[in-house]
């Protein structure tokens, strides 16, 4: 699953900005997460973890102009894809706007 969302920034500022935005959601969703793995490797996030026993992994990219996140899902998981990128899709346009 691919997502690239424009962040209409430079690389550090839409890196901070996804950082913050990351934090945020492993402390609201942290009930539900489990071996949650996240670091940088210059402005490519690698994390991995699973969310109710589903296991995911992936990265997020910061390039000039976009933000891409690319992740593998459970193949139990793939009928949610299309709701899964959206909501990615939703989230990226927000901390964008």
């Amino acid at each position: 699953m691919r997502v690239s969302v424009p962040h209409n920034t430079n690389r550090d500022t839409a890196r901070r900005k996804v950082e913050a935005r990351l934090q945020q959601l492993l402390a609201q969703y942290s009930s539900y997460l489990n071996g949650v793995d996240q670091r940088w490797e210059g402005d490519r996030l690698v994390f991995s973890g699973s969310a109710r026993g589903f296991k995911a992994n992936g990265t997020v990219e910061i390039t000039d102009s976009e933000v891409i996140v690319d992740g593998k899902l459970p193949l139990i998981a793939r009928p949610f894809e299309p709701r899964i990128k959206n909501t990615i899709e939703r989230e990226a346009a927000a901390i964008f706007a």
